[in-house]
């Protein structure tokens, strides 16, 4: 699909790799709408993306992916701006390390893995599930093709470190999740696709001290460094506009293994 005058939503878009992601296809074309619940990170984004690329190219909307009457109203208020949405970004989500056995001896709390699951696995099939209704009701671009989804999983779905059981399990739904909803959506040509990025340098990366940035840098084979939110945004910008891309999970760390701790 060709992402020029598309509208795309981009959750999780105010910041990171969904604001690098919301940038991008600006870039190619697209109307985005920057669905996040940081409201005036939102308007920042959407506003230099219309400073960019014209007035009009990127909205703001304020939006909780686990609430469907939140998600709902603003996948409405982006179709009202820009229409019916073919593009689907879904970047949104949480991150929490915590030990199932905590140090005085007492469980982890039930509370804090839900939390995660809810977020980054409950409320990125929210946002597909809602999507996907509104756009198999499209009429078909070439080959037949209506809309595609890009879910935002993590090296975590496969190489979970201590402590990492919610995170873990969170993005491995994710991926679990991709080749079943490609195959569900093949008949309505809906593709589906899923990234599961490395250690990327998103500001809650840099909120971290220097010397661990570096430390954690250095365990990349190639290249040694943290992955650019860029190249994220990149990727996701390909599979809009690679119509042979279903179903797939791409690994995307620099050969990347995550040691146990």
């Amino acid at each position: 699909m060709n992402a020029q005058d598309q509208a795309a939503l981009v959750t999780g878009g105010a910041s990171g790799l969904g604001e690098a992601t919301a940038r991008e296809l600006a870039r190619l074309g697209a109307c985005v709408a920057v669905l996040d619940m940081q409201r005036e990170r939102a308007e920042r984004v959407a506003a230099d993306i219309n400073a960019q690329h014209g007035a009009g190219r990127a909205i703001a909307c304020e939006c909780d992916i686990t609430r469907t009457e939140s998600l709902q109203s603003a996948i409405e208020q982006a179709a009202a701006a820009h229409g019916p949405a073919r593009i689907l970004m879904n970047v949104a989500g949480i991150g929490t390390a915590k030990r199932i056995v905590q140090r005085d001896g007492s469980p982890a709390p039930l509370e804090d893995f839900t939390r995660v699951v809810t977020v980054n696995l409950v409320g990125s099939y929210n946002a597909a599930r809602l999507f996907a209704a509104a756009c198999a009701r499209l009429d078909p671009l070439a080959d037949g093709e209506r809309g595609v989804m890009v879910f935002t999983a993590s090296v975590a779905a496969f190489d979970g470190q201590v402590g990492q059981q919610a995170y873990s399990a969170s993005k491995a739904g994710l991926v679990g999740m991709t080749l079943p909803m490609a195959r569900d959506l093949a008949q309505h040509g809906i593709r589906v696709c899923t990234i599961a990025p490395g250690l990327f340098a998103t500001p809650l990366m840099q909120e971290l001290p220097e010397a661990v940035q570096q430390s954690l840098a250095a365990s990349i084979p190639f290249p040694p460094r943290l992955g650019k939110p860029e190249e994220f945004a990149q990727l996701a910008a390909h599979i809009v506009g690679n119509a042979h891309l279903n179903g797939e999970v791409i690994r995307l760390d620099g050969a990347l293994r995550m040691a146990p701790r």
